[in-house]
């Protein structure tokens, strides 16, 4: 079945890490990746990747019935709407503003997380002093993957 809604990651980075779908951050990037799996476009990319398995620990969502969801069609907002009835664990608000937060705070937390994050950042934007977190370091490498100058 063709996904109407699915990225070509061949083509563009998938959403920032940092957008949010009801409050989630992660999430949509997620989403993005998993449409383009099933499509067979998703180039680098990778779903249920480390990052994604903090969202789907976080909420208690198993990764293959989420793919499910998306390989069935269906939009971010049915996707968010399917997630709140079957998330094993039931967030409230402020929980998940905390956990979102949290998240885009992370930074690399021991010497081979730090070695793996300067080595992509090295390549992707070696005079940039700014990058300190993971989800800056996924900016600026998906704006350097495609072409960008960083």
């Amino acid at each position: 079945m063709p996904l109407n809604n699915a990225p070509d990651l061949t083509q563009r980075p998938p959403r920032s890490a940092r957008v949010r779908l009801g409050g989630y951050v992660i999430l949509p990037r997620m989403l993005d990746k998993g449409r383009a799996t099933i499509t067979g476009k998703n180039g680098e990319y990778h779903y249920n990747c480390p990052m994604d398995q903090r969202f789907l620990e976080f909420t208690g969502i198993d990764a293959g019935a989420l793919k499910k969801q998306l390989a069935a069609g269906k939009g971010d907002g049915e996707v968010f709407e399917w997630i709140l009835k079957n998330a094993k664990q039931k967030r409230t608000e402020p929980e998940i503003k905390a956990w979102s937060d949290f998240v885009c705070a992370r930074a690399p937390e021991d010497m081979e997380s730090r070695q793996y994050f300067n080595g992509i950042q090295s390549k992707a934007a070696p005079k940039r002093e700014d990058i300190s977190t993971w989800f800056d370091l996924l900016d600026v490498d998906d704006y350097a993957s495609f072409g960008g100058k960083a």
